[in-house]
């Protein structure tokens, strides 16, 4: 028999370790800085984003009332997010796409309150002619394009309107939103590839409120630091914090730029929580009370946003009375959806099928 040989040690040397952090020498954004808004913005952030707050109440006593079916995804605690992102779009060229928590983005887009709560207590007169519903507002005329129920499916479509941008040249950015759950899905990643191999105009953002539907990040996730994300596939990512809506409208004017400029798509993981459970039948029992006061304490993003009016000169008086406007304004859209007729049975069979000629 012959004598089994010993492996001989190879020659070559070993290639140093690459430093945790090392961009490969690829280009990076620049560190993002806080927007510095002019007192008149700051009003309209403030104001939107109470907006939301009071909108978001209202559709939680309307679901307890019977008046909302089906699931209910509220916004609470995350309204710096949709506000500063945006704020910083331009409406009418850019797109929008998101998930099944959608009322505030559609809010924060300047779409009618009324057509929203018409919407969600399934009317005629709702954005989606009331066959949406809650997680389902849709809306071509501003360029939002859902409102998507299935976990992550959006962030393949948020895809395809950046390939659309990109191949008309009409100069726009997709913007599609998901959160820390659906990170972890698989057709994000199939998209993050496609997305950077096409160079899109896409900015994919990470609503990371902590949770997913029950399960904390850190228990679901290998990596949580969901910014790195796109690493392998070369997509830059910046954390940004999602409870200051300075700190998002600033990180995202550095994703508008580094998009438009032609460098591909960009991740921001925003850091933000929501205060109620998943969905209106999540008792949100994986979390403590002290947990969720602290957090509203400390980084409630309507508190900070008023420490920053205060600092300009804004008086409590004035922010009362916008806060009262505000739920005038919420009061006139669930009385309003509330006395709108139900679609009339034929509506079924409309917007199925697209006619191609």
């Amino acid at each position: 028999m012959a004598k089994p040989t010993t492996p001989r040690p190879s020659r070559a040397k070993p290639k140093p370790a690459i430093p945790a952090g090392a961009d490969h020498n690829r280009p990076r954004p620049d560190a993002p800085v806080d927007y510095k808004a002019s007192k008149e913005e700051l009003l309209e952030f403030y104001r939107q984003m109470v907006l939301i707050r009071r909108f978001e109440e209202k559709a939680g006593q309307l679901y307890g009332l019977g008046f909302i079916g089906g699931f209910c995804h509220l916004y609470i605690g995350q309204e710096a997010v949709a506000v500063g992102i945006q704020s910083a779009l331009e409406p009418g060229k850019d797109s929008v796409i998101t998930g099944y928590r959608d009322h505030g983005h559609m809010l924060a887009y300047g779409i009618d309150p009324k057509l929203i709560m018409a919407e969600l207590t399934g009317r005629e007169a709702g954005i989606s002619k009331g066959k949406g519903g809650s997680m389902h507002m849709f809306s071509v005329d501003h360029k939002f394009y859902g409102g998507h129920g299935i976990v992550g499916a959006q962030v393949s479509l948020g895809a395809g309107l950046g390939f659309a941008h990109k191949y008309r040249g009409d100069g726009g950015v997709c913007v599609a939103y998901f959160g820390d759950g659906a990170a972890n899905q698989g057709q994000v990643y199939e998209s993050f590839n496609m997305a950077e191999l096409w160079k899109l105009p896409i900015i994919f953002v990470i609503e990371n409120n902590q949770y997913a539907m029950g399960t904390s990040v850190n228990r679901s996730s290998a990596e949580d630091q969901l910014y790195r994300r796109g690493e392998s596939f070369r997509i830059p990512g910046l954390q940004v914090n999602g409870m200051d809506v300075l700190a998002v409208r600033g990180a995202t004017e550095e994703a508008l730029k580094w998009v438009k400029d032609g460098n591909g798509p960009i991740l921001l993981e925003m850091k933000t929580y929501r205060y109620r459970g998943h969905s209106m039948s999540d008792p949100a029992k994986y979390r403590s009370r002290e947990e969720v006061q602290e957090v509203r304490e400390k980084s409630d993003p309507i508190e900070g946003a008023k420490k920053h009016l205060e600092a300009a000169g804004i008086s409590e008086e004035e922010l009362k009375k916008i806060d009262q406007d505000i739920r005038k304004i919420v009061s006139d859209a669930a009385d309003f959806a509330e006395s709108s007729p139900e679609p009339d049975l034929d509506e079924l069979y409309t917007d199925v099928l697209v006619e191609q000629y």
